[in-house]
């Protein structure tokens, strides 16, 4: 099998789409995949089975949903594109604005084709530390309506609202954040069909507590008789891939130094942005093990550093480590700085390896003129 690849084991994706699925059976909610992290559509009639359906970020990602998953198709961006909006209400049957003067925009033509439509609140609730990056409830964040700006006099139309919290968290953090909803527009569920908590619920992660967002999402519903929606992206294909990677060559300036033929900055960039470091399967910490490495990709980008490992054995040109939980935020997020290959795609059915997809310098090209 030809290296750098993302391989994702469909065992593990059904075992957290059975998670998912004890969820929505046991509350009735909806559960949409939200594409933005996990958008290998190979696999959508598998997720099909499971899920309601699908959230979008804008219309190709609709699109995507429309061609190859059957089930809800939901979307929403922080402002549309006037000359997309056409095909946008074709294909999908809800529409989150994230504004009112979007909103006021583009209502006729969303009432139209029967479009449920809904506004993003800003509950100004902040529940996470040290990644603003991606705190919808920043500061000054342009996502979603405050209780300062929200236009009760143009709600004739809309039959829900949508908050966006949460990253990679618990169901605790979605408790306080719920309170914060209900406090600023509580007023405003009795005359809504449905709430959507957005995503960033890590439901299928170890030690979450799947009992207290069952409870929440009852609660919920039986007291504003809502229909919930919840977005999770993560939870969909958390810990179900890994990123297959060669080493090419090993230098020294003042440590060893493996290159790999993968690159943090083009096949896995939350690792430069968040910033994190990957687990690698049988590697550990710095000097934990005899032999210490920091692994770095080809590229001219001197930053494009994975982290620093020790293994038990030496590494050497042709050996290959499993970058795990590389699924997610990956695919989506890929690029071809440098004329970077971009990693195959291959599923892992049993003991079969399929390969979905292999690309090579067309696809490099073809985004360039």
């Amino acid at each position: 099998m030809l290296t750098p690849c993302y391989v994702v084991e469909e065992e593990k994706l059904i075992k957290n789409l059975e998670i998912l699925k004890r969820v929505i059976d046991r509350t009735g909610c909806h559960i949409l995949l939200a594409q933005k992290c996990f958008s290998m559509f190979s696999v959508y009639p598998l997720i099909g089975h499971y899920l309601n359906g699908t959230t979008a970020s804008g219309l190709y990602e609709a699109r995507l949903a429309h061609e190859y998953m059957d089930g809800e198709n939901h979307i929403y961006a922080a402002a549309y594109r006037e000359e997309e909006m056409d095909e946008i209400v074709t294909i999908c049957d809800h529409i989150v604005f994230n504004s009112f003067s979007q909103w006021t925009k583009y209502k006729k033509l969303a009432q139209e084709h029967k479009i449920e439509c809904g506004i993003r609140i800003n509950p100004q609730c902040s529940t996470q530390e040290g990644h603003a990056i991606y705190d919808p409830c920043a500061p000054f964040s342009r996502m979603g309506v405050t209780k300062e700006n929200f236009r009760k006099d143009l709600l004739e139309g809309i039959s829900g609202l949508h908050f966006h919290t949460l990253c990679e968290q618990d169901s605790i953090d979605l408790v306080t954040t719920l309170q914060a909803v209900e406090e600023q527009f509580g007023h405003l569920l009795p005359q809504m069909k449905w709430l959507n908590l957005g995503g960033g619920h890590h439901i299928t992660k170890e030690g979450y507590d799947i009992e207290k967002l069952i409870t929440n999402i009852n609660r919920m519903q039986n007291k504003y008789d809502l229909e919930i929606y919840l977005e999770p992206g993560e939870a969909v294909a958390l810990n179900a891939g890994y990123l297959l990677t060669e080493v090419l060559d090993i230098i020294e300036n003042g440590m060893s130094i493996a290159i790999v033929d993968t690159s943090a900055a083009c096949h896995m960039p939350d690792v430069l942005e968040m910033p994190y470091r990957p687990s690698i399967e049988g590697a550990f910490y710095a000097n934990e093990k005899k032999y210490t490495y920091r692994l770095g990709g080809p590229t001219c980008l001197a930053g494009d550093i994975i982290g620093d490992y020790s293994f038990e054995d030496a590494l050497k040109v042709g050996s290959r480590l499993k970058l795990c939980d590389m699924a997610i935020y990956s695919m989506v997020k890929n690029n071809t700085f440098n004329g970077m290959k971009l990693p195959s795609i291959v599923l892992k059915k049993g003991d079969m390896m399929e390969t979905i997809k292999v690309f090579g310098y067309e696809d490099f090209k073809m985004r360039l003129s």
